[in-house]
């Protein structure tokens, strides 16, 4: 998403050969994110986006390419991979695996109503339900070894409240797991800068570069905490509800899932606390990047925690 990479309209055009695109009309670098280069790219047949990736080999790309397909096929809007003219989704673009997907209508909300969760809610279930038949597996990366790894790693810069209260909640996951909970293929970024709204309609849900099999409830605490928290860090409670009960709608919770709910939210909380301090004090060199707040999550981790059973649930 940052670039990384310099493309430059000569390589793009070079690229593009390969490809049944059109010709190269515009090439403009998109500066927010911080794990792949992207680019939007217009060509004379449409618009599209160019993913160079900075940390995934091309052996690992097959997985996200297929269940974009895969998805797209199942009416889940998400971008849809283009085929070059030897029938692969990826080719090397300056040294680095890359694709190039459609581009899809609409554009991200910073400040979501009970409507718009209720959209995400739904087509989170969508997809979790279109992925039972995905037969292609990815471990998630950023699972229980990559949360201690991340901790030891972060834990000389920080305070030594933080340093306690890190060192605690890696301890509590590691006792209290959502593993015997309903599993399968999950975005595990659906924050509201990868969803696209187009007018009151859902343009698409972008960035599957986290995709991954794990629990479903995790990803869904995910979801909502980044589109349903106040300002004050603690869930708003029409618009969890709202993104809750249209996601039991399309895929109906189990009453395990809502014994361990408060737990998803704590563990989906430490994992993006843990990412943003990892990218805040051991950043790599880039031309564009933008480091996130950690302490945002630290904090939505601290209200969790003291809310303990009092969770909004459906």
């Amino acid at each position: 998403m940052a670039v990384f990479t310099r493309v430059t309209e000569s390589d793009l055009a070079t690229w593009l050969k390969n490809y049944s695109l059109g010709q190269p009309l515009e090439l403009q670098g998109i500066t927010s994110g911080i794990e792949n280069t992207n680019y939007f790219v217009t060509t004379s047949v449409g618009r599209f986006v160019l993913t160079l990736f900075e940390k995934l080999a091309a052996r690992e790309l097959p997985f996200y390419v297929n269940l974009m397909s895969h998805l797209s096929r199942h009416n889940v809007p998400c971008p849809s991979p283009m085929l070059n003219n030897s029938a692969q989704f990826i080719s090397e673009l300056n040294g680095k695996p890359a694709c190039i997907v459609s581009r899809l209508p609409g554009k991200s909300l910073t400040q979501p109503g009970t409507t718009h969760c209720s959209a995400i809610g739904r087509v989170l279930g969508q997809l979790h339900n279109a992925t039972q038949d995905f037969t292609e597996t990815m471990p998630n990366a950023r699972g229980s070894a990559w949360r201690l790894h991340t901790a030891q790693q972060t834990t000389p810069f920080l305070s030594p409240q933080d340093t306690l209260l890190l060192s605690s909640e890696i301890k509590f996951h590691q006792k209290h797991t959502l593993s015997a909970l309903p599993q399968g293929v999950i975005h595990a970024d659906l924050f509201r800068d990868n969803v696209l709204f187009d007018g009151a309609k859902i343009g698409g849900l972008i960035d599957f570069y986290f995709a991954c099999n794990d629990c479903l409830l995790y990803d869904l605490a995910i979801t909502v905490n980044d589109w349903c928290v106040s300002a004050d860090h603690t869930l708003d409670k029409a618009r969890t509800q709202a993104l809750l009960q249209a996601y039991h709608a399309v895929r109906p919770l189990k009453e395990e899932e809502r014994d361990a709910w408060s737990t998803a939210l704590r563990v989906a909380a430490l994992r993006f606390w843990l990412s943003r301090l990892h990218d805040m004090h051991l950043p790599r060199n880039s031309e564009l990047v933008h480091a996130h707040d950690p302490n945002k999550f630290k904090h939505i981790l601290q209200q969790h925690i003291h809310m303990c059973g009092n969770i909004v649930w459906l």
